[in-house]
């Protein structure tokens, strides 16, 4: 498993690239793609998701724009693109089961692969590890957020 460090219950995985800013994070796979997700942050903030619709595998985005679409009973938002690239895969047991992002936000509930345009030089501006720690504990304390609440079953 990995390591996990938690700010007011809220998981933070310290193997992800992370953009703070837009609460999302990036896996880097063995390939060369990228797996995308909400964090738990997010996840949390949202509350229980109840629709989430990927763009189209095939399609381009730029760092900052959206790959997905997520809805709970109070939020509708963007899940931004962290890296510039194109997507190559969609996660589908999302659509059906949005909750699967709140269940398992690093995990089963990653949102699409893409296959990036320039991984080195988009990792350069993400942060990981104890940075990526220090940053969300900075943000989630200046922001006030509340923490995170974890449904049965969570994984990290």
């Amino acid at each position: 498993m990995a390591d996990t460090q938690e700010i007011r219950g809220c998981v933070i995985r310290t193997d992800l690239y992370y953009s703070v800013d837009d609460h999302t994070w990036v896996q880097v796979n063995d390939d060369g793609t990228v797996n995308i997700g909400m964090t738990d942050v997010a996840q949390n903030m949202a509350g229980p998701l109840l629709h989430a619709k990927t763009k189209s595998v095939g399609t381009m985005r730029k760092k900052g724009k959206p790959v997905a679409t997520v809805e709970s009973a109070k939020w509708v938002g963007p899940v931004k693109s962290p890296i510039s690239g194109e997507i190559v895969a969609v996660n589908e047991e999302i659509e059906k089961d949005a909750t699967i992002i709140n269940r398992s936000p690093y995990r089963q509930g990653w949102i699409v692969k893409m296959k990036p345009t320039n991984l080195d030089e988009e990792l350069k501006g993400l942060l990981t590890g104890d940075a990526a720690v220090e940053a969300y504990r900075q943000k989630i304390e200046s922001e006030d957020i509340k923490g995170c609440e974890h449904v049965e079953g969570f994984e990290a």
